[in-house]
């Protein structure tokens, strides 16, 4: 019986020859990852360890990015935390104000994420970096206290779901589609505790920022992590970015799968998930009302990356904002926002009657910069519509693509380009 990639990854850092879905093993930790909200507690509980500083000064990262610049007392208290530790530890991955991005689109860019690696972190969608193909995944607080002490965790080793993807994509459909449509297809528990790996050749037909979006939604369908194969597109953008090492690890071809769902991409079509679950999914042709809406957001770090960027310039150029509708528009990084603003990107938001904010999670988890009042509606590029997720519990969130998102802050309902 074989492994799967996931499988494989875990087996490695285990120091084991095989390993089987449900076995208990303790992995070695390429990465610890934490943020403003997360660290605190993290920094907390070593302090209860008794231990004297860090098992790789290099192998931890810091991100301050979910109320990032800080928007009261409290935030800036757990960023001075956070700060003060990453200096007392020589921390070389701490990245503040003015070089910092939303975690989970600026560790792939650093070069910090590649193929092989096993990677934690205090934040659930930690399982981006699965589309370079790396083991990566959320863990709590006290487990990534833990790994900053030891540089090791334990897992249960998951099972896994395989998704073939064939085909290629129509025009406005993009990797936040396709993750709708499997969220919506197996629901937001369907992969609970699984790996999600993607394979098949419908992969070549996707962009490495489709795939991040992908890998990052996995927790959204109550994945354990979700992977793709380290293909060239992602060796390229490794290589572009990284100086790292990286292990490229195939599935045995007799690894075992709990389920297999084949997905033909060019029947897609631009998805949106109703409040109030990311399973709650319609297409654009199943809405079939107008539905209002307030307030877009485009960013975060489901949808922040350059790709999406100009998708939705290309969707708002020429073109303005409903009167009424508030659009925020949020680049994911430092990189990503210098360049759009070089390609001419932040121009056409702005001129389309748009607002652009520096890096930060801020409205996707109602914590500031797009916060909604009672029976607003808002589309947005992010992950979660849960009740009260940006805001009064009585408003409501639609998540869609960025060109889905340009498209219905022009209407000022929801639209498709």
């Amino acid at each position: 019986m074989g492994m799967t990639m996931t499988q494989k990854i875990l087996a490695a850092h285990a120091g084991l020859e095989k390993v089987e879905a449900g076995q208990l093993i303790e992995a070695d930790l390429d990465l610890v990852l934490g943020n403003d909200i997360t660290s605190p507690v993290a920094i907390k509980e070593m302090e209860k360890m008794n231990v004297e500083g860090v098992f790789d000064k290099d192998k931890i990262a810091l991100v301050p990015d979910h109320f990032v610049p800080n928007k009261d007392i409290k935030s800036a208290e757990h960023c001075k935390c956070v700060r003060e530790f990453a200096y007392r530890n020589g921390i070389t991955n701490y990245f503040e104000v003015g070089e910092m991005g939303i975690e989970h689109a600026l560790l792939p860019e650093k070069g910090l994420t590649v193929a092989g690696d096993v990677i934690i972190g205090a934040d659930s969608h930690t399982c981006t970096y699965g589309a370079l193909g790396a083991f990566s995944t959320g863990v709590g607080s006290t487990d990534m206290a833990a790994g900053m002490a030891t540089g090791k965790a334990w897992f249960k080793v998951p099972g896994a779901i395989k998704f073939r993807l064939i085909g290629k994509p129509a025009q406005w459909v993009s990797g936040k589609d396709i993750i709708l449509h499997i969220i919506g297809m197996i629901g937001v528990d369907g992969a609970l505790y699984k790996s999600m790996e993607f394979v098949g050749e419908g992969i070549s037909n996707l962009t490495m920022d489709d795939r991040f979006t992908i890998a990052n939604m996995a927790i959204e369908a109550g994945g354990k992590n979700g992977i793709f194969p380290a293909d060239d597109a992602a060796v390229a953008y490794m290589k572009e970015h990284s100086k790292k090492k990286y292990t490229i690890y195939e599935a045995d071809e007799d690894a075992v799968y709990d389920e297999e769902y084949t997905i033909d991409l060019s029947m897609l079509r631009p998805t949106i998930a109703f409040p109030h679950l990311p399973e709650n999914t319609k297409t654009v042709d199943e809405i079939g009302e107008d539905i209002k809406i307030d307030q877009v957001v485009i960013g975060s770090c489901t949808n922040g990356r350059l790709d999406d960027l100009r998708i939705a310039a290309k969707v708002l150029a020429g073109k303005h904002v409903a009167k009424g509708m508030r659009c925020i528009v949020i680049p994911a990084t430092q990189s990503i926002y210098m360049q759009a603003m070089e390609e001419g990107l932040l121009k056409t938001f702005i001129e389309a009657g748009a607002v652009v904010s520096t890096p930060t999670c801020g409205p996707c988890l109602g914590g500031y910069m797009g916060i909604l009042a009672e029976g607003e509606r808002c589309v947005s590029t992010t992950n979660r519509n849960f009740v009260g997720r940006m805001g009064h519990v009585k408003s409501e969130i639609y998540l869609a693509s960025p060109a889905v998102a340009a498209a219905s802050a022009v209407a000022g309902k929801i639209a498709c380009p």
